[in-house]
Order: structure tokens, then sequence, then C-alpha cells
């Protein structure tokens, strides 16, 4: 068969996706990638792996009308010309977008994945609760034609089952995107502690929160590592590059900004630390565990389900600097707590987040 997987943002569909298309490939399905980016930066690192990759005109972010139109035509458009018998998509434009050009072109096996939810169901304003309203329309609209919905947490599932957007008997749980354990492996802990935080520089992923209690332990642990790795972005609640400056110039923070692999910084950190205020399972936060650390997170949906609190590392509240700040400054002071934890975050990982189980679930699913 011939399957098309597409999203909104080329590197996740990349960094996150790359196993799971490759589980495709392996049984003599074809497969092609459809992302945002330029094909001429993308192509090339996709067809290493057998993958052909396709650009269409997505806009990520904002209501314009128009530039929702043109997204359609672009995903039709190329859904015409590949002829796939399946479809997986993740990301809320491509979800609806990607739903509603398949089935006007008669493909009806579409199947979505919801990893996570993002700022419009978070926030309480007046316009973000009228662009919650439309988007739940539009979920509703699109995953009614769809045989089946991927989720990845709970609290997602119970958002989608009271706004009725989603039929219970079509939900399929998953554990995250999982984990490679070929390519993530145990690392020696660093003799100096060091702290590391990888993620789009977004306000909704608790980044000012981690900066902020960078501060507070930089102040009292001058000697101790406080890092960053990931991409500005285009976000509506995304920070400026004037906003982290002041904490680089001060050192409080080593950035290192975007980084096609991040296991060499993963191996300069005890503790990997994502203050995230919502997520549907933080693919980095298993990378983490695989890789040996011990892990402070939020206790908020998709990140909880990474961490037993006190066990493989600490859940803090969201939005709350001075716990945050607290939880690391404990893991400084008692670094054979940072050993233990990241012995049972091994132990979790293995068990639950292999990502060759995860996929099993999803081919199973498309019935490839």
């Amino acid at each position: 068969m011939k399957v098309v997987v597409l999203t909104s943002h080329t590197p996740s569909l990349f960094w996150f996706r790359v196993d799971m298309i490759l589980e495709f490939i392996k049984h003599g399905h074809e497969v092609v990638a459809v992302g945002n980016e330029d094909e001429n930066k993308w192509k090339d690192k996709f067809s290493e792996h057998g993958i052909k990759y396709r650009q269409a005109i997505i806009q990520r972010n904002g209501t314009n009308p128009v530039k929702d139109i043109n997204t359609l035509r672009s995903i039709k458009k190329i859904l015409r010309e590949e002829k796939p018998d399946k479809v997986f998509t993740y990301q809320a434009k491509t979800v609806i977008y990607g739903v509603i050009a398949a089935h006007q072109l008669g493909i009806t096996e579409v199947y979505p994945l919801i990893a996570g939810v993002g700022s419009v169901f978070l926030s309480k304003s007046i316009k973000s609760k009228l662009l919650f309203s439309i988007l739940k329309r539009e979920y509703k609209y699109s995953l009614n034609k769809c045989p089946n919905v991927f989720f990845q947490n709970t609290d997602d599932v119970s958002i989608f089952l009271r706004n009725k957007i989603v039929q219970k008997d079509k939900i399929v749980m998953i554990n995250g995107s999982g984990v490679n354990f070929n390519k993530f492996t145990v690392q020696d802990l660093p003799e100096n502690i060091g702290f590391l935080c990888i993620s789009r520089l977004i306000r909704d992923k608790g980044i000012i929160e981690y900066l902020q209690a960078c501060r507070i332990i930089k102040m009292k642990y001058p000697h101790v590592k406080c890092m960053l790795v990931g991409p500005f972005d285009s976000n509506p609640t995304a920070i400026q590059e004037n906003e982290l400056q002041p904490y680089i110039d001060d050192d409080v923070i080593e950035y290192f900004g975007e980084q096609e692999d991040v296991r060499p910084y993963l191996a300069k950190c005890n503790v990997y630390v994502l203050p995230s205020y919502r997520e549907g399972i933080p693919k980095t936060i298993l990378e983490a565990m695989a890789s040996y650390k011990a892990i402070i997170t939020t206790d908020a949906p998709g990140c909880k389900e990474t961490v037993i609190d006190g066990v493989n590392g600490y859940l803090v509240p969201v939005k709350n600097t001075d716990l945050l700040a607290k939880q690391m400054e404990k893991l400084i002071n008692n670094p054979e707590i940072i050993v233990k934890m990241a012995d049972e975050g091994l132990k979790i990982v293995t068990d639950k987040f292999d990502v060759n189980k995860i996929n099993k679930i999803i081919y199973k699913t498309m019935k490839l």
C-alpha cells in the first residue's frame, strides 16, 4: 500500500516519526512524508531512509481563512497526485484539513493522532474561547470521518469526549511516540552536575519558568551548568531573542540553538527539565530517561505520564518557578538521588515506552 504521513511541522516529522515510517517500509509499503518546509532542505534527509518527501503550503498558526483554504488546496493537490491508500496525520491544521482533503478525494482511511492540545485549549482569554469554539467544530467534523483516532494521554481524551468531539469507540491509546533504544543508550552521568531543557522556545513549554529557576540556582551554585537546546518558533506564545539574551549575557544559561542530534547535549547533563504546561507525551523526556537521566517536569497532562514523583524524578505544579528551583537544588545537594532516579527511569522507559511496541499498535490499527 501507499501511505502518506502528513504534518504541519517537518522537523517533528523527521525526528519523531521516522521510526514509525521505517516500520511501514519494512513491511513493504511505500511512504510519502508531507510537511511544511522546503523540499530542497529536507528531501535528501528523508531519501537516505528510503522516504519520499514533499512540501505542502501549510499555515501552522493563525486563523486567516484565505490561508487556511490555501492549506486545504495544497494538501489536496498532493493527495490527488500521490493517490495514497491510507493517511496518518497529526497537529491541528493537518488533522483537520488533511481529513477534509482526503475525503473530498474519496480516501476514507485517515488516522489522526492527537499529540497534545495547543495553547487555544489552555488559555482562558475571550479570543481563545472563540477559537476553541471554532476548532471544536472543525475537529468534530473531521474526526467523525475517521475509523480511529490515536491519543497519548487520558486528559486529552477527556476533553474530546466531554466536548463530544470524538466517539469513544474510535479512540486508540498509545504511549507517546516512543523511544528508539538503538539510538538513545545509557550515558555516564557527568561528574559536575548539569541541567538541560530541550524544547521549542515557547511559553507553553515552561521555558520562562526554566530560565527563572536557573537564575535562582546560578546565584547560589555558580558552578552548576544550566543548558537549553531548541529553536525559536512562530507559535503565538513564542519567546523572542531579546527575552532570552539577558539570561545568556548573565551566564545563567548556555544556549546551543537548534540541534539535529541532541545526544551530545544529553551527555552533558545529569537532570533533564521540562516544565511544560501540557503535552501529548514529551518525546524528549523519554529520550532523557533512556539516556540515564533524572527528570523534573510538571504535574500536567502528558508530562505526569512519564514520571512517578520521587521515583524517577520530580513533578512540580505548572508555572511554579520557586518549587522548580527547590527540586533542582535538592538534586544538586543529593547527587545519590540522581543515580537512583536514573535507574528507575531506565526501567520505566524500557517497559512502557519502547518505540517498537507503540509502532506495532499503530500498524495494527491502520490494518497495514
